[in-house]
C-alpha cells in the first residue's frame, strides 16, 4: 500500500463492528487504495505519503457501509399498490402488472432502486430478481448496468420461477419459464457476470423465488447447479402462514424441512424472512450455518409477522437486514431498517431486551457481509478489509443531542450521509450522489412507471 493514494478522516467517533465491537470516541480511519490502511484513537499517523485527501470528520460516525440482503429493484415501479393485502392477496394483485415488465423499465427501476439506497449508506446491495417474462430484453444485464454506473458493490440473485397457476402456483401462466430454459439462462448469467474475486464489484447467485412459485425439480437442480458454479443460493422462506399452510397441503412438510428435502440448507445459502420458524427450524438453521435476510418493514407492511431474530442470534444463526422490494416497503432505504429491525423485534416475546442498537447495527453491517459469504472482505472496519465505509453526519438538530453516537443513528431520525465510500472511491458526498443525476433518475422512474400502468390496463 506504499504507493497507494490516501485518503484520512479524523477526529470522528467510530464503530468497527468487529468481532469485539471496538469503539473510538475520537479516532480515525486511513484507506490506501481500496482498503482500509489503519484505524484507531486520535489523530491519523504523522508522515503518511501520497495523501489526496484529510477530512475533518467532527461530529460524525463512521461505520461500516450498509449491507442489503434481499431486495427487487424492478418494484420501484410499482410502489403505492395494494397497500392493504396480505402476501399471498398482494402477489395475485401485483404478478399481472410485473410480467409486463421490460428491459427499459427494469433498468430505471435499478436505478431508483440503487440511488435511494445508496444516498442511505448502503455500499453493498442485492436484487432477487425472478420475473423475466418473454421478449423483455436483457434484465439481469440491465440491472448490472445500474449498480456499475452508481458505484456500489452488487450481489444478483438471478431468480426464476416455473410454478404457474396452472401447477397451482400464484404467478400466471404468462409470467414464468420453463425449468430448462431457468437452469440454462441462470448458468449463463453466473458465467457472464459473477467475479468470485477478493475485491468483486458484482457477483451472482442462484435463486428460484419461493416454495408456491417454483418446481421441486428447479430447487433441487438450481441447488446442484449453484454448488457445480460456486455461487452461492438464495430464496424466500417462512414469510407467512399461508406459505407454510401451502407447504403442508402440497409436499407434506413444513418450508424448512421441505428446504432441507431439496438441498436447500448450507452455510452457502440465505432465505429471506422467515418469519414463522418453530424452534427445530431455527435449529436447522443453526446446524447448517444458513442464512437469514431480515426484512422488517416489509413484513409489518404485508402483515406477515415478527421474525424471532432474537432466538436466532442467540442460536447462532447468521442474519442481516433487508429492504424488500419497493412494493411492500415504500422508502426503499436500508438505514431506517436499523430502527425498524430494533423497535419491531421490542413487541416480541423478548420485548425490550430483544435488540439493542449495536445489535442492530450489526444487522445492517457485518450480519449482511455473512449473509453474503463476505464477511472477510466487508461488513467491519479493520485494516486488509475493503474501504466500503460510511461517515454519518450526527451534529445536526436531528441527533446533536443524544450522547451516544450509535444510539443517536439506531433509534434517531434518518441520519445525514456526509461522506460513503465503497472500495475507496466516493459514492456520495453531502447527501448527494456523485455518479448518477438523482433528478434524472426520478424523471425516469415516474414516466416508466406510467408507461408500466398503461401497459398493464391494456391487459
Amino acid at each position: 500500500m506504499a504507493a497507494a493514494r490516501r485518503i484520512v478522516i479524523e477526529n470522528c467517533a467510530i464503530a468497527t463492528v468487529d468481532a469485539d465491537d471496538t469503539e473510538y470516541a475520537s479516532g480515525h480511519v486511513v484507506v490506501a487504495g481500496n482498503r482500509i490502511e489503519a484505524l484507531g484513537s486520535g489523530k491519523a499517523p504523522e508522515g503518511l505519503e501520497n495523501v489526496v485527501r484529510r477530512i475533518d470528520a467532527s461530529g460524525h460516525l463512521v461505520t461500516p457501509g450498509l449491507v442489503n440482503t434481499h431486495h427487487h429493484f424492478y418494484q420501484w415501479i410499482t410502489r403505492g399498490l395494494a397497500t392493504d393485502h396480505n402476501l399471498f392477496d398482494w402477489l395475485v394483485a401485483l404478478y399481472p402488472v410485473w410480467a409486463r415488465i421490460d428491459e427499459q423499465m427494469t433498468y430505471a427501476a435499478a436505478q431508483g432502486s440503487l440511488a435511494m439506497m445508496a444516498r442511505g449508506g448502503v455500499t453493498t446491495a442485492m436484487d432477487h430478481h425472478y420475473v423475466f417474462p418473454r421478449g423483455s430484453g436483457d434484465l439481469s444485464g440491465s440491472i448490472i448496468r445500474a449498480a456499475r454506473e452508481t458505484g456500489v458493490r452488487f450481489t444478483l440473485a438471478r431468480g426464476s420461477m416455473d410454478r404457474s397457476e396452472k401447477d397451482g402456483g400464484l404467478p400466471p401462466d404468462f409470467a414464468v419459464e420453463t425449468l430448462d430454459g431457468a437452469l440454462a439462462a441462470t448458468e449463463e448469467t453466473v458465467r457472464q457476470h459473477h467475479d468470485a474475486s477478493f475485491d468483486a464489484m458484482t457477483q451472482v447467485a442462484v435463486a428460484p423465488c419461493s416454495p408456491f412459485s417454483v418446481s421441486t425439480d428447479l430447487l433441487r437442480q438450481g441447488a446442484v447447479l449453484a454448488r457445480r458454479l460456486g455461487v452461492r443460493l438464495h430464496t424466500h422462506g417462512s414469510e407467512t402462514v399461508e406459505e407454510e399452510k401451502f407447504c403442508h397441503e402440497l409436499f407434506g412438510m413444513g418450508p424448512t424441512d421441505y428446504f432441507e428435502s431439496t438441498g436447500w440448507l448450507g452455510e452457502d445459502v440465505w432465505m429471506a424472512h422467515c418469519v414463522h420458524m418453530n424452534d427445530s427450524d431455527i435449529a436447522a438453521f443453526a446446524r447448517t450455518k444458513t442464512g437469514v435476510a431480515h426484512c422488517p418493514s416489509s413484513n409489518a407492511r404485508l402483515a406477515a409477522g415478527i421474525a424471532r431474530v432474537p432466538d436466532m442470534l442467540s442460536a447462532g444463526v447468521p442474519v442481516g437486514l433487508g429492504v424488500d422490494g419497493t412494493a411492500s416497503n415504500e422508502s426503499g432505504e436500508l438505514h431506517t431498517e436499523l430502527r425498524n429491525a430494533l423497535l419491531i423485534n421490542r413487541l416480541g416475546a423478548h420485548r425490550e431486551a430483544a435488540l439493542n442498537a449495536r445489535q442492530a447495527l450489526r444487522l445492517g453491517t457485518h450480519g449482511g457481509a455473512q449473509v453474503l459469504g463476505r464477511a472477510d472482505q466487508i461488513g467491519s472496519l479493520e485494516p486488509g478489509k475493503l474501504a466500503d465505509l460510511v461517515l454519518w453526519k450526527l451534529d445536526t438538530l436531528a441527533h446533536a443531542s443524544i450522547a451516544d453516537p450509535v444510539t443517536a443513528l439506531v433509534f434517531g431520525a434518518a441520519a445525514p450521509v456526509t461522506l460513503s465510500l465503497v472500495n475507496g472511491e466516493a459514492v456520495v458526498e453531502n447527501g448527494r450522489l456523485l455518479h448518477v443525476d438523482e433528478d434524472a433518475i426520478a424523471r425516469s422512474t415516474r414516466d416508466e412507471a406510467r408507461r408500466l400502468a398503461e401497459i398493464a390496463a391494456q391487459g
